[in-house]
């Protein structure tokens, strides 16, 4: 009993960086090999869930919320464990799909086409989503399937806020790391998040970011981060992982008790985006 305790004490004297590091030990984590016979189409799964909300779920006394990671193109779906273990730590079910093959066709810009003439993909991506959420339902039915969260860095982020688009029926956050595409939901019904980078070589098209009067109305926070678009991964730094796991942490607490409430507009996180 007293080794719990000094555990306890530690948990509660460490910042929030190292914190997410101890609590990887209660986090369960597992690799799930799916196929999708109708397209033929093998899709992997990283699971993330914290082993007391997952007992407490399997015993029928709680509902995990769930949140689904898209990665960017040419990063892993492994590669955003930094992401899933705040998730996971928060009492989330995190499933991180791997949405590219390396038998998928290189990822195209055709300017002037909608999304640069990547629409096909965040179709392809969708199914993906879809067909992961069927899967899911058959394994562990205590989960808010109609409430998900979607998480996505870059490509994976333009694929978030497209299938927000998509289905808002299903969608009650959208958290963003530098999507680049597709315009950002605007809805009071949807809680938005979305980091950004500070990088030349990846430059937010025209339309995608809403207005600082649109995002004072709706309530989303877009948070200026000053790291490169490759940094918001597992590859990045130290300093830029947990500052963006702090905010998130922030984020995700503040949201909790409100998931189908409208936004709350009267004290944004961060309005007029500046120094991270």
């Amino acid at each position: 009993m007293r080794k719990v305790f000094a555990i306890l004490g530690l948990l509660c004297v460490l910042g929030v960086g190292q914190y997410f590091v101890v609590s990887q030990f209660a986090i369960r984590h597992e690799t799930l090999s799916l196929f999708d016979a109708s397209r033929q189409r093998p899709i992997s799964v990283e699971l993330a869930v914290r082993r007391d909300y997952e007992n407490k779920a399997n015993l029928g006394l709680w509902k995990l919320p769930l949140a689904i990671i898209s990665n960017g193109n040419t990063v892993k779906a492994t590669e955003y464990s930094f992401l899933a273990n705040v998730l996971a730590a928060r009492g989330y079910l995190v499933a991180s799909i791997q949405q590219d093959l390396p038998s998928d066709p290189p990822l195209m810009t055709h300017v002037g086409q909608p999304y640069v003439g990547r629409r096909d993909v965040y179709i392809r991506c969708e199914a993906n989503i879809l067909f992961v959420l069927g899967e899911l339902k058959r394994r562990q039915e205590n989960v808010e399937y109609d409430h998900i969260t979607l998480v996505g860095h870059s490509n994976g982020g333009d694929v978030s806020m497209y299938v927000a688009h998509q289905h808002p029926e299903l969608v009650s956050k959208v958290i963003t790391l530098d999507n680049l595409r597709v315009p950002f939901v605007l809805s009071d019904r949807m809680k938005i998040l979305s980091f950004r980078s500070k990088d030349p070589h990846f430059v937010t098209d025209p339309g995608v970011l809403p207005t600082p009067e649109e995002a004072k109305a709706r309530g989303i926070d877009i948070i200026n981060t000053g790291a490169q678009h490759t940094e918001m991964s597992d590859r990045g730094p130290s300093s830029v992982k947990e500052r963006i796991q702090e905010t998130l942490d922030r984020f995700l607490r503040d949201s909790a008790s409100s998931a189908l409430a409208p936004a709350d507009t009267r004290s944004p996180m961060i309005m007029n985006p500046g120094d991270y």
